[in-house]
């Protein structure tokens, strides 16, 4: 699908309608069917579109995702409706009532932008990006607060707008981008058009090099569901702040420059850190809090006596500390009568499938397997979700 046009016509409209919720099994005699009546490129096109809506619903929900036009990209890459709308709503905190929206995408940070009424200026180089954007505007009933501009973002005057959102491309033809100043634009540009605007927030990956945060910047890290999805650099902020936020809530972790914590005897209670403050080098602000130790000095584990409630770590009961031995496990799976078994693993090499096939659990019980490290060694832990 090159072109949105021939999907917005009311038979267009009327085609998506129809072909919505089609499985994939059914496609092939539902285009045979539709083609009679309609344009084929249009009936591929409708059903290809209907396809992409599915798939969104998991970032967007069946609302919003079944009335909005995506492209292929736009699915994988934008950003989830939660994310997009608790960063909305903190922009609007901080007074933001306009945003230059650099790299729109399908335009879903936007929609969250004018859900929380601020003003948008929505920019993509790509036409059919673009097209998807303004499409998605209109589709929501936002197009009175969302503007969409196609050129290129390097070429937009952000002067007057009280803040300036960047989310560069960070794949590429082979796939994900690590390095930062390999962004499209570079992360250097995203900076100095943030140091321009009096707020800024520049979305980029989770696994950024702390030592690649500028020190005019806040460092937050985001993740959904116990999911990380991504880091924000803020800007006109607190320069030098790192937290760690988790949704839904928001909860928020803060930095508060803490040692690393001390290497402990594995207690009772293993609590594994979400992912949004492990990435945030928070654990030492976690344990702290749990009144807890690290079980080895590299694995973002923290070991407990005590059970105490926490917003930013799961909680396990340790039962059984074995040496790694698969013919240990596997007997002590069997004598327990494991058939339900998760398997977690930091510091090990071992795929948590492969040990899954070699211990076949059977039975009725549930059990949990870390695979890690203790003081050095490996080891497996098993225990119970608290």
């Amino acid at each position: 699908m090159n072109d949105l046009d021939p999907l917005l016509t009311p038979e267009g409209r009327a085609l998506l309608d129809e072909v919505r919720g089609t499985a994939p099994a059914d496609e092939l005699a539902v285009a045979t069917r539709l083609r009679r009546d309609h344009p084929a490129e249009l009936v591929s096109a409708a059903l290809g579109q209907a396809r992409l809506r599915q798939r969104a619903e998991a970032k967007f929900g069946a609302e919003d995702a079944r009335r909005m036009y995506f492209t292929p990209n736009g699915v994988e890459q934008s950003t989830r409706a939660s994310v997009a709308a608790y960063r909305a709503e903190r922009l609007r905190e901080l007074g933001v009532g306009s945003v230059a929206d650099l790299c729109c995408g399908i335009g879903g940070d936007a929609i969250a932008l004018a859900r929380a009424g601020i003003r948008v200026l929505a920019v993509d180089r790509d036409p059919l990006t673009a097209a998807a954007a303004r499409a998605n505007a209109d589709a929501l009933g936002l197009a009175g607060l969302i503007e969409v501009r196609e050129t290129d973002v390097t070429e937009v005057d952000t002067a007057g707008y009280d803040a300036v959102f960047v989310d560069p491309a960070r794949r590429g033809g082979r796939g994900r981008i690590f390095d930062p100043e390999a962004y499209s634009p570079p992360l250097s540009w995203a900076v100095q058009a943030a140091l321009k605007a009096p707020h800024a927030a520049l979305k980029i990956a989770p696994g950024v090099p702390h030592e690649a945060i500028p020190a005019e910047a806040e460092a937050e890290w985001i993740s959904d569901g116990g999911d990380v999805k991504e880091a924000v650099l803020w800007f006109g902020t607190a320069p030098g702040a790192v937290r760690a936020t988790l949704l839904p809530g928001p909860r928020t972790l803060l930095s508060r420059g803490l040692p690393n914590p001390e290497v402990r005897p594995v207690g009772r209670y293993l609590y594994e850190p979400d992912g949004a403050v492990i990435r945030a080098h928070l654990v030492a602000e976690a344990a702290e809090e749990l009144d807890g130790g690290l079980i080895d000095p590299t694995i973002a584990y923290v070991t407990a006596d005590a059970l105490r409630p926490t917003q930013y770590a799961s909680a396990y009961e340790i039962t059984d500390r074995l040496p790694f031995n698969v013919k240990k496990l596997k007997a002590l799976l069997r004598e327990r009568e494991v058939g339900v078994l998760t398997v977690k693993k930091r510091g090990s090499a071992v795929e948590p499938e492969e040990l899954r096939k070699k211990v076949k659990p059977q039975g009725p019980n549930a059990a949990t397997v870390f695979l890690t490290r203790v003081a050095g060694a490996p080891t497996m832990l098993v225990g119970q979700p608290v």
